[in-house]
């Protein structure tokens, strides 16, 4: 049987131990060993981690087995152990954030058929990696969902349909009412906190940035620790202030309009004029745009008050009686506020989606090396035919970036360039239309990856910084 060492830093977590194929021998075994660091891999004396789901900045999660239950029951293994070098104020608190939410599913899980259960909640202190050293890990276990969270399904089927998206809705608000009700706001709302079994039902995951609130009434505030996701979160978190059950609705509201465009937050929202820009890019009826955009409103108490309002204002009963709806356009301040005043920018274009990057630098790579054989059958200079490629190829990405070339664009451009070649034949440098191909597609290729390995960087410096 396969098992996996949890340790942060093991060079070789994975682990086989033959015995343990033995049913009999897994349930009496006292204790196993990473045979590389050592990390005791029986977690609590009954918890087998069998597979890494994921890491993240707090720990990482696994996908365990119970051995104490028939069947042997899978669960999901949340380690917590923040990365970086996080001060003691800092690691309190995502220490905290972590017990929080053992704390919070412990309440709700066995309550609500859509919130995962609370198994186990323990700590583990092992000796650590350098002689004379412990570590200290917790562990939270909690029910496995088995399915895909709705970011995954976006990515595999496109769009979703005004009718898939009211399911989604209407599910998540019913959730959302109880947990409200309950005195918790989540805070944390987005396509990736929220799974879809594969019976369907949906349930709504991560309860590791909710906030409590004790000692008043549903409606009054609590003051935001400033744990979001950038694009779901409204002005009052994002300026880490008070947060209400309205804060919850304006981020589900945000995630169903990326699910409707398949486009990002960042590519929906307008900085230049302040505005969510999304319904010319959808068809949907009127009154579900109208809703959506009451729970994008900037202000918490111009949107609605509980997910019961929502609720109700989507009941086509409710249609009958007039509601008054706010203006469309809602304002996301995606700065904290500041005492100078707001100088206006000239508008930006929308961030590229990753298909699009790769796509681009497909391009570039394939239309580059068909510019630069072209070039060397006619010039015959190695330096004059690379200087005239790049100033070339230099315009071709400057017209990318503004949009200029894009969508069927990047098709047509090369499909040109390459029917040029082909029925000239000096242009193809003495090499053949066969040498020609794997050239350009090898370039796109190495284009491709270059790319990709430079937005990867970018993206882990971004989250370092």
């Amino acid at each position: 049987m396969e098992v996996y060492c949890t340790r942060p830093r093991c060079p070789r977590p994975q682990n086989y131990f033959a015995d343990l194929d033995d049913i009999t021998t897994l349930k009496t075994t006292q204790q196993k060993y990473c045979t590389t660091c050592g990390m005791p891999l029986l977690l609590d004396g009954r918890y087998v981690t069998v597979k890494l789901l994921g890491r993240g900045g707090f720990g990482a999660a696994f996908l365990a087995r119970d051995r104490r239950i028939p069947g042997m029951r899978q669960c999901v293994v949340k380690q917590f152990q923040p990365a970086g070098n996080l001060s003691l104020n800092q690691l309190q608190q995502a220490q905290l954030m972590f017990e929080r939410e053992a704390e919070v599913l412990s309440q709700l899980g066995n309550d609500h058929e859509q919130i995962p259960d609370l198994f186990a909640f323990f700590p583990v202190i092992v000796n650590g990696l350098q002689p004379g050293q412990e570590d200290q890990f917790f562990y939270l276990v909690q029910e496995y969902i088995d399915g895909q969270n709705l970011e995954e399904e976006l990515v595999q089927q496109g769009k979703f349909s005004e009718q898939q998206v009211l399911q989604v809705l209407q599910e998540i608000l019913k959730v959302l009412k109880f947990v409200h009700h309950r005195g918790i706001i989540h805070r944390d709302i987005k396509p990736s906190n929220i799974m879809r079994r594969r019976d369907g039902r949906l349930f709504l995951l991560d309860f590791g940035a909710v906030k409590q609130v004790t000692n008043a009434a549903l409606g009054s505030a609590a003051s935001s620790t400033g744990i979001y996701s950038m694009g779901f979160a409204p002005p009052e978190q994002m300026a880490g202030g008070q947060v209400f059950p309205s804060t919850d609705l304006y981020a589900l509201a945000v995630t169903i309009i990326i699910l409707l465009t398949n486009k990002e937050a960042v590519q929906l929202f307008d900085a230049y004029s302040n505005q969510w820009k999304w319904r010319s890019q959808v068809t949907v009826s009127p009154r579900l745009a109208d809703i959506l955009d009451k729970m994008l409103l900037p202000a918490a108490n111009q949107r609605f008050q509980s997910a019961q309002e929502v609720l109700d204002a989507l009941n086509p009963q409710a249609a009958k009686a007039p509601t008054q709806f706010n203006s469309p356009s809602v304002t996301l301040p995606p700065q904290p506020p500041s005492s100078s005043p707001v100088v206006p920018r000239p508008p930006t274009q929308p961030a590229f989606s990753t298909v699009e990057l790769l796509g681009g630098a497909a391009f570039s790579g394939f239309e580059g090396a068909l510019i630069a054989i072209a070039l060397f059958s006619l010039v015959k200079s190695p330096i004059v035919t690379l200087s005239i490629a790049f100033v070339i190829l230099g315009i071709l990405i400057f017209a990318q970036t503004r949009r200029w070339i894009e969508k069927f664009d990047l098709l047509i451009i090369p499909t040109i360039t390459f029917a040029i070649i082909f029925f000239l034949p000096f242009l193809q440098g003495g090499l053949g239309i066969k040498a020609v191909i794997i050239l350009s597609v090898a370039a796109a290729l190495v284009t491709i990856s270059l790319t990709a390995v430079f937005r990867l960087i970018y993206k882990l410096l971004s989250l370092l910084l």
